[in-house]
C-alpha cells in the first residue's frame, strides 16, 4: 500500500463529507435567492413617454336583411414596442391586438374571420350570449387559409365584452402574441344614462397586459416556481409601453380589461383617490359604488368613472395582491409584484359633467331563488372536479330556461378563477359571506383565492344544442391549457347530450 494512500482517502473522504454538508445549505440558498429576486416593480421608475394608443372602432357594413357585417383577419406582424427594436407578434386586421367591434342590443350581427397565420386558432366572444356554434371554443378551429363567419343576434344588456382565441392548449401562447380586442355592447339603457360616452375622449378602453422581453423578441418562458403561467416583468396598455394619456373631461370613464394570461392586479390611484364603480364584466351594477381599490384576474373587466382636477396628474396603478395567500405563493403568483400602468393627465380647463345617477341599472340576473339544481365544481390543476379536459366528453347537460346554482370551490394552494361561456351569472356569496361591492354586479368570470367558495346563479335560455357544447374553465390560461376545463350542452326538456363533433387536421 503506497505511504500517502491514507491520507489521500482521509481527504476524499473529507471532501465528500462538506460537499454532503454543503448540500442543503446551497439549495436553500439557491431558493432564498431566487424568492429575493422574484417580485418585480415599476413603481416610481415608469417614465410615461408614450401616448396610449386607442384601438380603433371596427368598421362595419349593413346587409339588406339588416345584418351588421364586421371582419377580422388573424395577421402576423411586427411592431416596434421598444426603441429601435422590432418584435414578431400577432393581432387582427394589424399587428398587434385588435379593433373594438360595437354593437346594439337586438342588432343581428355576423363576423368573418379569415386566419392568415401558419397555424389554426379561434375567435371566441368572450362573455358573449349567443349559440354555442358560434361561440368560439376550440370546437369552432379556424385552419390557416380559411375562413368561418359566425351569425347571432345580440340579446343581453349594455357590457364591455372582448374576444380572444381559444384553441385547446395553446391559448396562453395565442392570447400573449397579441390576438385581443374588446366587443362593446350598447344598448337604451346605457345611451340614456349621463356617463362618460365619448369614445376615445372620455370614455376609454384600457386592455391591460404584463410583457417580458427577450432583446426586441416577447419572453413567454415561465420562470422558477411560477405555477400560474406567465408574469411579466412590466405593463402595457392596448400595446402601449408606459402610457399617458391627455383628457378633457372631469370625469373618465375607464373600461378596464384584464387581458393578461395569469396575472391578477389591484387596480389604484397612486394617490389612493376613490373612484365610481359602475359596471362588471357583463353590465352595469345596480347603484354606482364607491371603491379606491379593484381586484380583476385575466378576462375580468370593470368600467370606473374617476374625477379629474385642471392641471393635475395620476397614475392608475397595479398594488400589492390580498387575496389571503401564503407567503410562498404571494411572492411566486405575482403577489408582491407592483406596477405604475398608466399615467392620466388632465388639462388645464375641464369639460364639466354631471354627477352620477343614484340607480345606474335594475339587476337583470337570477337571484338563486328559482333554481332548479344545484351543481359543485372543485378546482385543481390536476382538472376541474379531477377531471381533465376532453374534447370528445360533455360532463353535463343543463334544460332550456332553467335557473342553476353552480357551487365553484378552489381545492388548490394556488390563484384560480372561473369563467362560464354564454351565460352572465350572480355572485350569491363568497365563503358563505355576502359579495363585495365589485362582485355584486352581472359576472362571467370570477376569481377564486386557495380555499375559497363561491355560489353563482344563474339562468340558461339556450338555444338549445345537444352536440354543441360550452366551456368552463379557469381563466388562468396556462391552467386552461392543461385541461382545468369542462363542456356542458343545453338542451331541450328531455332531451340528452349528444356528442361534440371531431375535427381533424386542427
Amino acid at each position: 500500500m503506497p505511504s500517502d494512500f491514507r491520507p489521500r482517502k482521509r481527504r476524499w473522504l473529507l471532501i465528500v463529507v462538506v460537499c454532503v454538508a454543503a448540500l442543503p445549505v446551497l439549495v436553500v440558498g439557491g431558493v432564498a435567492w431566487v424568492y429575493a429576486r422574484a417580485d418585480v416593480s415599476t413603481v416610481g421608475k415608469t417614465e410615461f413617454r408614450n401616448e396610449l394608443a386607442i384601438p380603433p372602432l371596427a368598421p362595419s357594413r349593413v346587409g339588406t336583411d339588416g345584418t351588421r357585417t364586421f371582419e377580422l383577419d388573424m395577421r402576423a406582424g411586427r411592431r416596434e414596442f421598444q426603441p429601435g427594436r422590432t418584435t414578431e407578434t400577432w393581432g387582427f386586421n394589424g399587428d398587434y391586438l385588435g379593433p373594438t367591434l360595437r354593437a346594439r342590443r337586438g342588432e343581428n350581427v355576423a363576423v368573418t374571420v379569415r386566419n392568415t397565420l401558419p397555424e389554426a386558432s379561434t375567435v371566441h366572444w368572450h362573455g358573449m350570449h349567443l349559440p354555442a356554434a358560434m361561440d368560439g371554443g376550440p370546437h369552432q378551429m379556424v385552419a390557416p387559409g380559411a375562413a368561418w363567419t359566425p351569425r347571432w343576434t345580440i340579446d343581453q344588456p349594455a357590457a364591455t365584452l372582448w374576444y380572444h382565441p381559444h384553441p385547446h392548449g395553446a391559448t396562453e401562447t395565442h392570447v400573449r402574441r397579441g390576438l385581443a380586442g374588446m366587443f362593446l355592447l350598447d344598448d337604451e339603457v346605457s345611451t340614456a344614462l349621463p356617463l362618460p360616452s365619448d369614445y376615445g375622449v372620455n370614455d376609454l378602453p384600457l386592455i391591460v397586459q404584463d410583457v417580458r422581453f427577450d432583446g426586441a423578441a416577447f419572453d413567454s418562458a415561465h420562470a422558477m416556481f411560477r405555477d400560474v403561467g406567465f408574469l411579466g416583468d412590466r405593463t402595457m396598455v392596448n400595446g402601449t409601453l408606459a402610457p399617458y394619456r391627455d383628457v378633457g373631461d372631469e370625469l373618465v370613464r375607464l373600461r378596464l380589461l384584464n387581458a393578461s394570461t395569469a396575472r391578477i392586479y389591484t387596480f389604484v390611484f397612486a394617490d389612493g383617490r376613490p373612484f365610481s364603480l359602475v359596471a362588471t364584466d357583463s353590465g352595469l351594477i345596480e347603484r354606482p359604488s364607491t371603491v379606491d381599490r379593484l381586484r380583476l384576474s385575466p378576462g375580468e373587466r370593470a368600467e370606473i368613472v374617476v374625477r379629474m382636477r385642471p392641471g393635475e396628474r395620476t397614475v392608475l396603478r397595479g398594488g400589492e395582491l390580498d387575496a389571503g395567500l401564503d407567503f410562498w405563493t404571494q411572492r411566486f403568483s405575482g403577489g408582491d409584484d407592483t406596477f405604475d400602468i398608466l399615467e392620466l393627465r388632465a388639462a388645464s380647463t375641464l369639460r364639466p359633467a354631471p354627477e352620477l345617477p343614484a340607480v345606474l341599472a335594475s339587476p337583470t340576473t337570477p337571484d338563486g331563488g328559482d333554481s332548479v339544481l344545484e351543481r359543485h365544481f372543485d378546482l385543481n390543476l390536476a382538472g376541474i372536479n379531477g377531471r381533465p379536459m376532453a374534447m370528445d366528453r360533455i360532463d353535463f347537460a343543463v334544460t332550456r330556461g332553467t335557473a342553476e346554482t353552480w357551487v365553484v370551490r378552489n381545492k388548490d394552494g394556488m390563484p384560480h378563477n372561473f369563467h362560464i361561456h354564454d351565460v352572465r351569472f350572480r355572485v350569491l356569496a363568497v365563503d358563505d359571506e355576502p359579495p363585495p361591492p365589485a362582485l355584486t354586479g352581472p359576472k362571467d368570470t370570477v376569481f377564486l383565492p386557495p380555499n375559497s367558495t363561491v355560489r353563482l346563479a344563474m339562468r340558461f335560455d339556450g338555444p338549445a344544442d345537444p352536440d354543441a357544447p360550452y366551456m368552463y374553465h379557469c381563466h388562468l390560461l396556462w391552467h386552461e391549457d392543461l385541461g382545468m376545463m369542462g363542456q356542458f350542452v343545453v338542451v331541450n326538456p328531455g332531451q340528452a347530450a349528444g356528442t361534440p363533433p371531431v375535427r381533424h387536421g386542427h
